[in-house]
């Protein structure tokens, strides 16, 4: 069985909470693997949490933590119906991740979701929010979180649910 982890670093999210993992793909249009959360997961964010861009801290299995983006909201562009929640990690992985945990700890909201006229406006948003992810994350307050313990809860020690 397949897990992933998520933690909001603000204090009005949750504590972290384990789940199982949508397994990762290529995204619409996009050639990475954004992995996305499954609904159970997406359906029970706080109601107050809301959409937008974010960005934070990921690893995938007992890897290195990588900066990371992670888009929660409808995807007006694609229409969706059901709100999602897709993680796009700063790392060009050499293999496939199907059935590792991923382990993601938000530090930072970057703008709320909007709706684009074109795919190409779109791609040019993700790169913006990339790039100004990386920034942020550089800073001494958010870089200190890539060590944090939370990354280093052995397997055996993960909850199923909350």
């Amino acid at each position: 069985m397949t897990e992933r982890r998520a933690e909001f670093r603000d204090p009005s999210f949750p504590p972290p909470y384990p789940t199982e993992l949508e397994l990762p793909g290529l995204a619409r249009g996009f050639p990475v693997r954004k992995p996305n959360f499954p609904e159970q997961v997406v359906d029970n964010l706080p109601a107050d949490v809301s959409t937008g861009i974010y960005y934070g801290w990921a690893s995938v299995g007992s890897g290195d933590v990588h900066k990371m983006v992670v888009s929660i909201g409808w995807n007006p562009y694609y229409k969706n119906t059901k709100k999602s929640m897709e993680t796009h990690i700063m790392h060009t992985f050499e293999e496939d991740f199907y059935g590792e945990i991923l382990n993601v700890a938000i530090v930072g909201y970057l703008r709320p979701e909007k709706n684009f006229d074109s795919l190409e406006s779109l791609i040019s948003a993700i790169q913006g929010d990339i790039e100004e992810a990386k920034k942020r994350l550089d800073l001494p307050e958010h870089l200190k979180l890539k060590e944090d313990n939370f990354f280093r809860v052995p397997k055996s020690k993960i909850m199923n649910g909350h």
